[in-house]
């Protein structure tokens, strides 16, 4: 974690420096630890004869010459590279020793145990392009890349431009070398190379060339014509929305092994987690998810990577346009016209969630440094930012964003931009002054929440109705809204719209006159069609309808609504967990939405294991599995809904008799029509077995030999970490502290060892924890060191024992802020755990 850069240096160094080109020469020949990287950078400075420096992460430099002449070594420090008495025009060559890397930063190279093969490819956000090649390490310093890659014969190396020579060139003793011609302008963190023997798909659309990548031992289970389909549609719409084609040439996507993110959006050669490439059968809301992504990175083409933040304090601006494109995209050119729903189900929940936090911030945040930006990647900054971004589409009107969108790429391509560009180009076409809305929306924090006020006579009708604004102390900003208010009304069984009206609320009251003289609905539902972001309540009468007939909506998006009020109302302690859970038990059969059915089979879950009063949730998890049990059951043969309830009853599965059910149907005993007990299934319920004590050692071993792959290996590892004895415990404990796991297989094991049902093997490691993470922090990769303070957070019971040894921590000699900001954000999930735990609990009496 001590690699840094503040804004202010990379302010200073792009005042005097002006990058021309980089060459990179990349020798992948070698051993499997390093690889030989020479950067020959050409660059211009503005105050001849001052100094600079160069950003490189290398175990050895082997030589720097800069304008012909040496420079001392000794010039290296391990992670920047002095350099003094520059020219007005410069040329530095810098010969050096790379690491490859294990937890996904920088080029991070996977040997693949089903058959051998190496592949190495590179993810360089937001500061890792310097693991490979010398540079100036900052968004705002673009210039054109030329790459030269030096590979085994049975290799195909992917970058960002289309090779000289298809195959490349063969050289001597089986080795071929890959020239690639110079790439547009563009920043070094969407710079990238990947390599190995690939499997590969082929395709064009529109003129563009078309790939699909993956390593051969997936190749039979890779979709290729849903990817092409998705990704054809996206560049149909994008080209039509905003004007301009897409300039990088060739599009390759890549599905990559231990993949730290979900996606990158490098210029021309997209990764994607691997896990997108599905060895079993997966409900439809993966796919949605898969595709949402797709188009997610597709949208950066355009805004991050033809036209680029200056400095990380916008990255929200690449982030939540990226999403908003992404899913506008998605509701519009493909087949998952309801993504919206999905948004609303489960990223605004994330966004509220993180908006909560004492760690909330403005979407447009002030980042100092690399550090801070590395913990930012967050609900704010892809969610609220994507909510806030529809809001001012309607605000703005969808042509007039649009036509300001275009003229922002046309001002700015192969530049760089600020919010204040974005802004100006929107104000332009649309005649709006933009500065109040930029100022209430982007540069405050916290969450307002809005509930409706009303009276009714004797008749039933509306006598005055009014909306009510609140917000947290906090974080006091009372913002203006533009609202739909909808009023729903039974009727043969449906909840349909039978009137709806657009309001601004502005303040913390907001009468509507329209709706005086109405007849009052069965179902009041303020912020209808998800127009502002804002939590929302339900009046009593409201309420009432909703706990019987929340499936009976006739549109998803008010169900959707209607749903995520009554989390944020468990979440903010206004309605039990266990009354949440019997509302989700009760009504989620009735929802057609996969994506909205798993999301809410996973916040019942978490409702019951977290926020419920301790001493009932045994029977909490009792009450969920006989209901999931039955669904299942009862769920039609083969349908997502029947996959949905199988993995939600595996997971919260504890009684001797639902523990048999799952030891049948993994040894085929008991077989579901429709269902496939398949590899990933296979998998989910050994765990729970092993967890529960039902199966061990020998039966991780036999299924790991059933599926001798590095996904079997992750999922035996969180088998093992899940097994209730204190020497496995223990074992895995080493394991997890030693840092010698990668990413991937940290997570799968932290994951299991950290078992909620388990608190007794469990929590004895909170204070091994809270002496591990300075070290953790100080030693790791940036990455590693995050999860293992986020993740292994969670080793602490929900009491106020690991507040106290959380707040002890923080009293230590100052903690560096982004690890302060994990800690200060676990503290608070446990305190409000805490306060829901006593909400259930009075509830009970």
């Amino acid at each position: 974690m001590a690699v840094n850069l503040t804004r202010e240096e990379a302010r200073t160094r792009a005042e005097s420096v002006a990058v021309d080109s980089y060459q990179v020469e990349l020798d992948l020949t070698g051993g499997d630890t390093t690889f030989r990287s020479v950067s020959t950078i050409e660059f211009a400075c503005s105050r001849p004869g001052s100094a600079t420096f160069l950003n490189l992460a290398a175990p050895r430099v082997h030589a720097i010459t800069l304008n012909g002449r040496p420079v001392g070594l000794d010039a290296f420090d391990g992670e920047r590279i002095a350099l003094d008495g520059l020219a007005e025009r410069n040329v530095a060559v810098i010969d050096a020793e790379c690491g490859y890397s294990r937890s996904g930063e920088g080029l991070h190279r996977f040997t693949d145990p089903a058959d051998g093969n190496v592949y190495m490819y590179s993810d360089l956000e937001t500061f890792d392009a310097h693991r490979i090649y010398a540079c100036f390490d900052q968004p705002d310093m673009k210039a054109s890349y030329e790459l030269t890659v030096l590979a085994p014969q049975d290799w195909y190396v992917v970058s960002n431009m289309a090779p000289v020579t298809e195959g490349g060139v063969p050289q001597a003793d089986g080795v071929h070398r890959w020239q690639f011609p110079p790439t547009p302008v563009m920043s070094t963190y969407i710079t990238h190379v990947s390599a190995g023997p690939w499997h590969i798909v082929r395709s064009e659309h529109d003129g563009i060339p078309l790939g699909i990548f993956c390593r051969q031992s997936l190749a039979r289970y890779l979709d290729p014509e849903e990817i092409f389909e998705v990704t054809r549609q996206g560049f149909d719409f994008f080209h039509e929305a905003f004007g301009i084609r897409y300039p990088f040439g060739k599009y390759d996507q890549l599905f990559v092994p231990e993949f730290k993110e979900g996606a990158m959006e490098n210029a021309g050669a997209v990764t994607f987690l691997e896990d997108y490439v599905f060895r079993s059968r997966v409900t439809d809301f993966s796919r949605e998810a898969r595709g949402e992504t797709i188009l997610h990175e597709m949208a950066h083409m355009w805004f991050g990577d033809l036209v680029t933040m200056r400095w990380w304090d916008d990255l929200w601006l690449n982030e939540s346009f990226a999403t908003w494109a992404g899913t506008e995209a998605q509701a519009k050119a493909t087949r998952w016209h309801h993504s919206w729903t999905t948004f609303t189900t489960a990223w605004k929940a994330w966004a509220c969630k993180q908006d909560q936090l004492p760690s909330t911030h403005p979407i447009a945040a002030d980042i100092p440094d690399i550090h801070a930006v590395e913990v930012n990647f967050d609900g704010i900054t892809y969610a609220k930012g994507a909510a806030v971004l529809k809001q001012l589409v309607a605000y703005v009107g969808y042509d007039n964003f649009l036509a300001g969108v275009r003229a922002y790429f046309a001002a700015h391509s192969y530049g760089n931009a600020t919010l204040a560009d974005l802004l100006s180009a929107l104000e332009e076409v649309s005649g709006r002054d933009l500065g109040a809305w930029s100022q209430e929306w982007l540069e405050t924090a916290g969450v307002n929440t809005l509930r409706p006020s009303y009276s009714v006579d004797d008749s039933g009708r509306f006598t005055a109705f009014s909306v009510l604004q609140s917000a947290a102390p906090s974080h006091p900003t009372l913002r203006s809204h533009r609202i739909a208010i909808g009023l729903y009304s039974l009727a043969d069984g449906a909840l349909t719209r039978v009137h709806s009206v657009e309001t601004d609320v502005t303040g913390d009251w907001t009468p509507v006159p329209e709706l005086v003289g109405m007849q009052r609905p069965d179902l009041v539902l303020i912020n209808d069609d998800d127009l502002t972001y804002a939590k929302i309540r339900l009046d009593p009468h409201s309420l009432d309808t909703a706990v019987t007939s929340v499936g009976s909506f006739t549109s998803s998006l008010p169900a959707a609504l209607v749903w995520a009020a009554s989390w944020d109302m468990v979440r903010d302690g206004e309605m039990a967990a266990r009354d949440y859970a019997r509302l989700v038990a009760g009504g989620v059969d009735s929802v057609r939405d996969i994506s909205v059915v798993q999301t809410l089979l996973r916040q019942a879950t978490l409702a019951v294991r977290q926020y419920a009063d301790p001493s009932w949730r045994g029977e909490g998890l009792a009450f969920l599995a006989s209901a999931l049990r039955s669904l299942l059951e009862a769920a039609p043969a083969g349908s997502d809904h029947q996959l949905a309830y199988v993995r939600a009853f595996t997971s919260v599965a504890t009684s001797a008799a639902d523990l048999e059910y799952l030891t049948r149907l993994l040894d085929g005993t008991v077989a579901l029509d429709g269902l496939a007990v398949d590899t990933d299934l296979r998998w989910a319920l050994l765990r729970r077995l092993v967890s529960r004590g039902v199966r061990g050692e020998d039966a991780i071993d036999a299924e790991l030999s059933r599926d001798a792959t590095d996904a079997g290996e992750r999922q035996a590892a969180g088998c093992r970490a899940a097994i209730p004895t204190v020497a496995a415990k223990r074992e895995t404990w080493e394991e997890l502290t030693d840092g010698k796991l990668t990413i991937a297989m940290f997570r799968a094991t932290i994951a299991s060892f950290a078992d909620p049902d388990q608190p007794e093997l469990v929590q004895p490691y909170r204070d091994e924890y809270f002496a591990a993470i300075g070290a953790v922090w100080a030693e790791w990769s940036s990455a590693m060191a995050q999860d293992f303070v986020e993740y292994g957070y969670t080793i602490g019971a929900v009491d106020e024992a690991t507040i106290a040894a959380t707040d002890a921590y923080l009293i230590r000699p100052e903690p560096p802020a982004a690890l302060r900001r994990l800690l200060v954000e676990g503290r608070d999930e446990v305190a409000r755990a805490l306060r829901n735990q006593a909400r259930d609990k009075a509830a009970a009496v």
